[in-house]
């Protein structure tokens, strides 16, 4: 049995308390810079939007489109493939890979899925789409951070080694597929999947994770 805080020594209650403390600093700031990112502009975002901003995107990004009136009518898959370099010396593109597949089937049939399967590919193409025009040009500094973490999350997903060659450039796509109507209903849609493919991306020693944390 646990014993109470009043048996531990001075200094272990300290240190219990100042933890405490923290956590519960960090808690609240936390939550306060997740609600100030969606709520309307008011005189703290006006001041401090780059810092919530800087704070927020894009792992604590929220969306709020699975909710009328405009919930997500299409599927969208995102996949990617690469150039490797080849013991031999030369060059070779790999397949297609559909990473949101793989999500899906790490979700599917598991109670507990985690967030990251859910979430982290489908919210970074969101955040890709969302910075960039339709020339696949970046817009401000948001876009050049979208195109990282997308180059990151692929790299996670790949390796600096695929198929027995060294990773050097990625290619990203997304595949989107239109939901058909039920059959009741008396709408006609085209459901034929529509292609996005980004530019081939020189891969560095930043977007490997491994690489970087040595």
């Amino acid at each position: 049995m646990a014993a109470p805080l009043t048996a531990l020594s001075l200094p272990a209650q300290l240190i219990i308390a100042v933890g405490i403390a923290v956590a519960a600093v960090a808690a609240a700031i936390h939550v306060s810079a997740a609600f100030l990112a969606v709520s309307p502009p008011n005189t703290l975002t006006k001041r401090h939007g780059a810092a919530i901003d800087d704070y927020v995107y894009p792992e604590f990004e929220r969306v709020w489109k699975l909710f009328a009136p405009n919930p997500l009518q299409q599927n969208i898959a995102v996949q990617a493939r690469a150039e490797i370099r080849t013991r031999e010396g030369g060059t070779a593109t790999t397949g297609w890979r559909d990473l949101s597949a793989q999500d899906g089937a790490a979700i599917r049939h598991n109670p507990l899925p985690s967030h990251t399967q859910q979430n982290e590919l489908r919210r970074a193409w969101e955040f890709y789409v969302g910075s960039h025009d339709a020339q696949e040009r970046p817009q401000g500094m948001r876009g050049s951070l979208s195109e990282q973490y997308i180059r990151r999350i692929v790299m996670l997903r790949f390796g600096p080694e695929e198929d027995g060659g060294v990773v050097e450039r990625i290619q990203v796509r997304s595949a989107t597929t239109p939901v058909a109507p039920p059959s009741w209903s008396d709408e006609k849609i085209d459901t034929k999947t529509i292609y996005r493919t980004l530019p081939w991306w020189t891969v560095t020693t930043d977007d490997i994770p491994e690489a970087k944390s040595r």
